[in-house]
């Protein structure tokens, strides 16, 4: 092994101008040590190519960003597997689908905050298509003409681009996101329906003391399950309800259990808490330094610890205990969840939580659950953000194609600027105190699947008309929404959200893609083509309990045709 490990070295970056080289971005040697040699940055590293097993020496082949190929680095004592492992702890390296012996740069998620206009324009364009989540939760508001003039390129021919391109685009950064830019013949068309009057809703005063007492028996058990539910999403919780009644929101306890119940459930909980804490927190220096993962997860932890939140009075200040609970149960979920350890904005998700439990225990495990609902956003697949895009294209085209058409026109119909309202649930678009409510009235799970998308279209379409009218483009888009941050009013996104929600459920012809996003499965009605007639409508099935106990829910017929399925199987990702 030793007699190999001077072909190669890891070194520290530093910054650079870029000049011509004839070797690409490369920097080739020119102190004598051979011709062959070559520095480059694992920043602009694009993939490597192994050789194939019984194939003579080992020999990796690096391929960097326009597609430049360096020379092949020959192992003539031994396997190239060191430098493999050595190059993980810095770059994450998937293997490629088509080729098992590439190893692809799929740029970490996990990555710490930078500021975007600290480096070159070229790299901000880079992380943008690399790492969507590191650059929608950075300074999106920073962003000015000059990014999207780099990205259409210095040749004015190249200005009038095609509204698909902006497409392609996301999905390189986002493989298999695939949003529709134009109807395709044999889909469903979910553009031209009439969606019917919109209704008029009230929202009510948040659920008191005493309306929780009043809804429990003696044993300390929920009466009314569904009441309850229906209350807080009308009208979210009073603070002083919230420590006791989010745990049943998130699952920490059950809606029919006891006190007594409940009790030993808190019990447990706190044994196995501090049992995976102590995992971590008896892992010497020296086992440390042999763990680069748990030394990363805590490095990345502690920066983003020490910036969440800091205005608030429950974080603020140095040594404050607040932050030390923060750090704690962030290392502590990753005992928990080891595979998938921390990932940025995970902290975001914690933080309303610690404040409202002020408990580390039943914090942790409220977080956890939580975690359940978000897992798959902060995976390193994205399958969850590329859903939820996907998804949220879907409702917006049924509420307004003419918005949706304009947004594609101008390369937004992508919906990117969304990314961090899913990512992280809208943490950082409404003040603290608005996210709490927001939170609680998504977690009853009414009226039905994905409201945090109705909530997404009902943000958007208040927007419309200053986009539409001020002919906004691609990066006016991307400010004016990352602008909107702290603005909103919570009370007012939701009422709109209700109202949209009772609109589509209303209506006579949703379409099945639609009624399958709001797990409205059996929601589509009758049609001309129905075997029922208009009066007569087919058993309710499966269908969720609505939100509204006067307002009937579509149920679902066959239509004698196959477009529903053709739409189902353009709109949602198959695994």
């Amino acid at each position: 092994m030793n007699s190999y490990e001077a072909e190669w070295d890891m070194v520290n970056t530093v910054s650079f101008k870029k000049k011509p080289h004839s070797n690409g971005d490369a920097i080739v040697r020119s102190n004598g040590e051979s011709k062959w040699s070559f520095l480059f940055s694992l920043t602009d590293l694009k993939s490597i190519k192994q050789n194939k097993e019984g194939m003579g020496w080992s020999y990796l082949v690096f391929c960097l960003k326009d597609d430049v190929v360096l020379p092949a680095l020959h192992f003539h004592h031994g396997d190239s597997s060191l430098l493999i492992q050595s190059l993980k702890k810095y770059v994450v390296l998937c293997e490629s689908s088509q080729d098992k012996r590439i190893l692809v740069n799929c740029q970490s998620i996990s990555q710490s905050f930078e500021n975007l206009l600290d480096e070159p324009t070229y790299g901000l364009i880079q992380k943008l298509k690399k790492d969507p989540y590191t650059t929608t939760l950075g300074s999106f508001s920073k962003v000015t003409n000059y990014i999207f003039d780099n990205l259409r390129g210095s040749d004015s021919a190249t200005h009038q681009r095609p509204p698909s391109e902006m497409a392609d685009f996301i999905s390189d950064a986002i493989p298999g996101l695939k949003i529709n830019q134009q109807e395709e013949p044999g889909f469903e068309v979910i553009t031209r329906i009439d969606l019917g009057k919109r209704p008029e809703v009230q929202r009510r005063q948040p659920v008191s003391v005493e309306e929780w007492t009043k809804n429990m028996d003696s044993d300390g058990r929920v009466l009314n399950v569904d009441l309850m539910k229906q209350m807080i999403f009308k009208g979210g919780l009073c603070h002083a309800l919230r420590k006791e009644v989010w745990k049943f929101l998130l699952g920490y306890f059950h809606w029919d259990s006891t006190r007594e119940e409940r009790a030993n459930v808190h019990k447990r909980r706190i044994d196995e808490y501090f049992r995976m804490k102590l995992q971590w927190k008896s892992v010497s220096e020296e086992q440390e330094k042999r763990n680069y993962r748990l030394r990363d997860y805590r490095s990345l932890i502690e920066k983003d610890v020490n910036r969440t939140d800091r205005t608030n009075k429950f974080y603020e200040g140095q040594d404050n205990p607040g932050l030390i609970l923060l750090h704690d149960i962030l290392m502590t979920y990753c005992m928990y969840d080891f595979d998938l350890g921390y990932v940025q904005g995970m902290s975001d998700l914690l933080s309303p939580i610690l404040y409202v439990m002020e408990n580390e225990v039943d914090a942790f495990w409220c977080f956890a659950l939580y975690m359940d609902q978000m897992h798959q956003n902060f995976e390193e697949q994205m399958q969850g953000m590329k859903t939820q895009l996907i998804q949220l294209s879907t409702l917006l085209r049924l509420l307004d194609s003419g918005f949706c058409s304009y947004l594609e026109s101008q390369d937004s119909g992508y919906l990117y600027f969304c990314f961090r309202w899913l990512l992280i649930r809208f943490k950082r678009e409404f003040s603290f105190q608005d996210i709490l409510r927001l939170w609680e009235v998504m977690w009853t799970e009414l009226p039905c699947q994905n409201f945090h998308l109705l909530i997404c279209c009902a943000i958007l379409e208040s927007e419309k008309q200053q986009i539409m009218e001020k002919h906004y483009g691609f990066n006016e888009i991307l400010k004016h929404i990352n602008e909107l941050s702290m603005k909103m009013d919570v009370e007012d996104v939701l009422a709109k959200a209700e109202a949209v929600s009772m609109q589509m459920m209303n209506c006579k012809e949703l379409p099945q893609a639609v009624c399958e996003v709001l797990g409205l499965e059996n929601s589509a009605v009758t049609t001309p083509d129905s075997d029922a007639g208009e009066d007569e409508p087919s058993d309710g099935g499966n269908r969720p309990a609505s939100a509204y106990p006067n307002i009937s829910t579509p149920v679902a017929v066959a239509n004698g045709t196959n477009k529903c399925d053709g739409q189902v199987a353009h709109a949602l990702p198959t695994d």
